[in-house]
């Protein structure tokens, strides 16, 4: 009898292949947009007209400037400076709170499932045409009827808030948790009593955060509205700085900047431990 061969049996696999990834589709109208976009930069950049001569001393002009402003302030102007500051910081209020009470509720009434589909749809390109013209056109067209005074700048801050705090509203709304709303429902709840238990409690963080957030942007806007006369600190740096004035702009912009990151300092450590109780709430 023949012993049976029980050797292992090697057995030879093939070497794998390389497996090379499908071409990537090209996009003609990528390159197409590209190029165009490309051309349109450098033409918008040639079309300004730039004396770079000048701007080879731009750092040399800005040193002076500064030095003149800054090396012995007129200390005397800060009394007037904080008052008119205080009428900035005014106007930036009176304006913010108009912006939440005329945006409030229209934000609900934008939201998708508070409000009809029609009047979301004319309140969302409202707030997107509000958006996009500055504060300060809205002062010029106001300028017409109210004339120089401080409520024009309030009045102007207040309509653009109305487009940025709308929107912001009904992104908060749409952006709340199902659960306590699909649970109001169930309840046999109005549209009212969803609204009050299963939206307002998750969404008013947000919202204060925001009317906030809005504060701070309405003070720094309130500065620059005071270009065109409104009032203000902004009227009040114009004047000196057409009278080059340095010693006085210095002292004023001192005013400016410690009154506003003191502002922003405050609405924003306001702002975080109110968002931060909220979480510390959906947590428990």
């Amino acid at each position: 009898m023949t012993a049976l061969n029980t050797a292992p049996r090697t057995s030879r696999t093939a070497p794998a292949r390389p497996v090379t990834p499908p071409a990537k589709p090209r996009n003609p109208w990528r390159v197409v947009i590209t190029v165009a976009i490309t051309v349109a930069v450098i033409l918008v950049f040639w079309s300004v007209k730039v004396d770079w001569a000048r701007t080879v001393n731009l750092p040399a002009d800005i040193a002076r400037y500064l030095w003149l402003m800054f090396s012995n302030p007129a200390w005397d102007k800060v009394p007037e400076a904080l008052w008119q500051t205080w009428r900035s910081v005014e106007m930036a209020w009176v304006g913010c709170l108009l912006g939440i009470v005329i945006s409030f509720p229209l934000s609900f009434l934008a939201a998708r499932g508070i409000g009809p589909a029609p009047v979301r749809f004319v309140l969302r390109g409202l707030f997107s045409l509000i958006r996009a013209v500055p504060e300060i056109v809205i002062a010029i067209v106001i300028l017409s009827v109210t004339g120089l005074t401080p409520l024009t700048g309030a009045l102007a801050l207040a309509v653009n808030g109305i487009g940025t705090l709308g929107k912001w509203g009904y992104e908060a709304i749409e952006g709340v948790h199902p659960g306590p709303i699909e649970a109001v429902h169930a309840a046999g709840g109005s549209r009212w009593q969803t609204v009050r238990w299963g939206i307002w409690p998750q969404a008013s963080p947000e919202f204060v955060s925001f009317w906030l957030y809005r504060f701070e942007i309405n003070v720094r806007a309130s500065a620059v509205l005071g270009l065109i006369g409104v009032g203000g600190i902004g009227d009040m740096l114009t004047s000196y700085t057409q009278y080059r004035e340095w010693p006085t702009v210095g002292a004023l912009l001192i005013v400016v900047i410690i009154v506003t990151v003191a502002i922003d300092l405050t609405s924003g450590a306001i702002r975080r431990r109110i968002t931060e109780g909220s979480r510390v709430r959906d947590l428990a």
